[in-house]
């Protein structure tokens, strides 16, 4: 989420009227000496309003004209998807307050909280200069302190995915297990709108980013096979690419915890062109051709499509066979994910939703498909499908030692620091302070999570058709199993 502004004049908020906006007796009365907190309070106004119409007028008014440059729209949009997911925000507390900058507590109408950053000019009328929103996470006496049982997350859990569902922010399925043994196992929404046809839990919803995992866990089966080392570097597979001095300087390890200095083969070549022609690894790799380092490997981290889709052609080369064919038969097959694929859309596929994008205008909100926007076929890098069984089925295989031994695990599950990768490990995002690993896909109409917690034996699975609609459950997953442990989280 991103910026918003305020006007300030006869727009100024009196303090009487604070009142109407707090929550009880956790709620503070903003100083009337801070034109941060004045501004941020009336940009919750806005919001609030839901009136896309006023948030224009009052955006042109009440930003810096250098920050509103080239951002109107992208602001609008921003207003517009706040108001949709909180149907308003309601005074809490002041969080942190600078001279000309404040955080501000904001409780939903709606499940959930709104951390609201407002930066002013220094000046009168202080202007807006900057805005944006922290982590959804409410203030400290707000928090959970008591350990839950399953059945009472089970509970708490029905009941936030039923309010959202019920007011078309969530489309998908959410499963949650306690050691191997799914306690929560829910579907919401449609996956074919123009048809009405309903989510089941078998739908197989886009992985976006989350194939990483797979093609991380596959390079890991070969180096305990011995048919290569994660110190080898590119060039004994791929000598010349991107060029003969980098293939030598990019190591295996390199591209597993992007540190290769490689970008993304999803370039304007890529959008320019018909996605009917990228199937095969080899059809991918021709978008990556020309990529240069952008910094010596393992100096930096930036993540990259890039080299994940370069450890699918080493795969192909190690093995001699197909990316696809490999990853059905060593990931897919022996984990028992059987609704699990990169497939070809426009083939016949049973039982896909399709992907969908809100879109925000002065009439009311609108719905768009990704049908056309995505890849014609999913890779080494992201684009397949699978259901959150699947994904539970994938977190027990890899955790139990079916897919690689203990020790691969760690490896793959634990952050690489040494190489500049402090929340990276190889293919799978780690979350140190929760002890959360896993990995997360996100694209129009796609947003999917898998969390797999390390410290209790706890899985989170959650695929959505709606872009970013997996976040916010994700998040309050990771509230309620974490609630009353002690972690250095607790103080976010």
């Amino acid at each position: 989420m991103k910026r918003f502004s305020s006007k300030i004049g006869a727009l100024l908020i009196s303090l009487s009227l604070l009142p109407s906006l707090a929550m009880g007796q956790a709620a503070q009365t903003p100083s009337p000496d801070s034109p941060a907190v004045r501004r941020a309070v009336e940009l919750a106004r806005v919001i609030s309003a839901g009136n896309r119409v006023e948030a224009k007028k009052y955006v042109t008014e009440n930003f810096a004209p250098s920050y509103l440059q080239g951002r109107m729209d992208r602001i609008l949009d921003f207003i517009s998807q706040l108001y949709d997911w909180s149907r308003g925000l309601d005074f809490h507390s002041i969080k942190e307050q600078k001279s000309n900058e404040v955080r501000v507590y904001f409780k939903n109408r709606l499940p959930g909280w709104t951390v609201l950053i407002a930066r002013v000019e220094p000046e009168a009328p202080n202007r807006i200069a900057a805005f944006g929103f922290g982590k959804p996470i409410g203030p400290e006496n707000t928090r959970l302190t008591k350990k839950l049982s399953n059945e009472e997350i089970a509970k708490e859990l029905a009941a936030y995915l039923q309010k959202l569902a019920a007011n078309d922010l969530f489309s998908g399925t959410v499963l949650v297990a306690k050691d191997g043994k799914p306690f929560f196992r829910k579907v919401y929404g449609v996956a074919n709108k123009d048809f009405n046809v309903p989510n089941r839990i078998d739908t197989k919803f886009n992985l976006g980013s989350m194939n990483k995992m797979f093609t991380s866990v596959a390079i890991a089966q070969l180096v305990e096979r011995g048919k290569l080392s994660f110190d080898d570097p590119l060039a004994k597979f791929l000598p010349d690419y991107p060029d003969k001095e980098s293939a030598q300087k990019i190591k295996i390890k390199h591209l597993l915890s992007h540190t290769a200095g490689l970008g993304s083969y999803f370039n304007q070549k890529f959008f320019e062109s018909s996605r009917e022609k990228y199937r095969t690894v080899d059809d991918m790799m021709k978008l990556a051709e020309g990529e240069k380092l952008s910094f010596e490997p393992g100096t930096k981290w930036a993540y990259s499509n890039t080299g994940m889709l370069v450890l699918g052609k080493v795969i192909e080369k190690v093995t001699g066979q197909s990316y696809f064919d490999y990853i059905r038969e060593n990931i897919y097959r022996p984990a028992g994910m059987t609704n699990s694929d990169s497939y070809e859309l426009d083939k016949v596929n049973p039982n896909l939703a399709v992907g969908y994008e809100k879109e925000y205008a002065d009439d009311g909100i609108h719905f768009s498909n990704n049908i056309f926007q995505h890849v014609m076929r999913g890779g080494p890098a992201g684009g397949g499908y699978s259901t959150v069984d699947d994904l539970f089925k994938f977190d027990v295989a890899l955790r139990s030692g079916k897919l690689v031994g203990q020790e691969m695990v760690k490896t793959l599950l634990s952050a690489k620091p040494e190489l500049n990768s402090p929340e990276y490990g190889y293919g799978f995002q780690i979350d140190k302070e929760l002890s959360i690993a896993g990995h997360g896909g996100g694209f129009p109409g796609i947003s999917s999570n898998l969390d797999m917690f390390l410290s209790n034996g706890y899985t989170a699975a959650v695929m959505s058709n709606y872009g970013l609609a997996a976040t916010p459950v994700t998040e309050k997953i990771r509230e309620l199993v974490m609630a009353g442990q002690v972690t250095q989280n607790a103080k976010r």
